[in-house]
């Protein structure tokens, strides 16, 4: 189980974007959070994934309290997640081949050795070919590089996956086969999902729940705003 409780969490502590929401999603189960741009869910899903420190508030994955972010956090926390943003191109390094990029968290976490055969197969996996996988991102479309950001989310074999409005940018031909590649892993390992976006159809396609932002029980700052 993942437990959000009564996050607080922002940028700048005196102006928090998050105030106070709490939000649990259940061992292999996916939850789709929706609400309009700006409200605050993509710091949310940054919490949920350990890559935000919140101000305030408790985060606990499968039963173990999180007692940091980033590298401050277990490494058995970290890698229980794979995370996929909106914006390919502010997610990947651009002097990286997709196949670097695709085995750069084996590789960070020492499992060099099986990063060949991890990228090959997730390569199949998503729709990347071996020629593309020798280009960087400035060679590829944005769809293509979504695809290896996808497979590098899923190439440790996390238990828990946050996408962040991951089809935004994308065709509806490419939302659906990344959506798919995602329903797919779930299927065979079980994986929960946050699953972050602003379109009530799709989210409610691909999600046993959908949940609106406003929704979230959320506290009311001291002036009442």
């Amino acid at each position: 189980m993942l437990e959000l409780s009564r996050i607080t969490a922002g940028y700048d502590p005196r102006r928090p974007v998050v105030r106070g929401v709490s939000l649990t999603i259940g061992a292999g189960s996916a939850v789709g959070l929706l609400g309009p741009s700006g409200c605050g869910k993509s710091t949310l899903a940054r919490v949920a994934a350990l890559l935000h420190r919140p101000d305030s508030g408790t985060v606990v994955v499968d039963g173990d309290p999180v007692r940091g972010a980033r590298h401050r956090a277990t490494r058995e926390q970290r890698t229980a997640f794979g995370v996929v943003f909106q914006q390919p191109r502010l997610a990947a390094d651009p002097r990286m081949r997709l196949t670097d990029l695709i085995a750069e968290p084996l590789r960070a976490t020492g499992r060099r050795d099986e990063a060949a055969g991890a990228v090959a197969a997730l390569a199949g996996r998503v729709g990347l070919s071996a020629e593309l996988l020798g280009r960087r991102p400035h060679e590829v479309s944005d769809g293509q590089l979504q695809r290896a950001c996808l497979a590098r989310a899923l190439v440790l074999r996390p238990r828990w996956l946050i996408c962040d409005e991951m089809t935004a940018m994308l065709d509806a031909s490419t939302a659906a086969a990344l959506v798919a590649v995602v329903e797919d892993y779930r299927a065979e390992s079980g994986a929960g999902l946050l699953a972050v976006g602003h379109d009530r159809v799709l989210l409610d396609r691909w999600c046993d729940e959908t949940v609106q932002w406003d929704e979230l029980r959320l506290e009311k700052s001291p002036s009442g705003v």
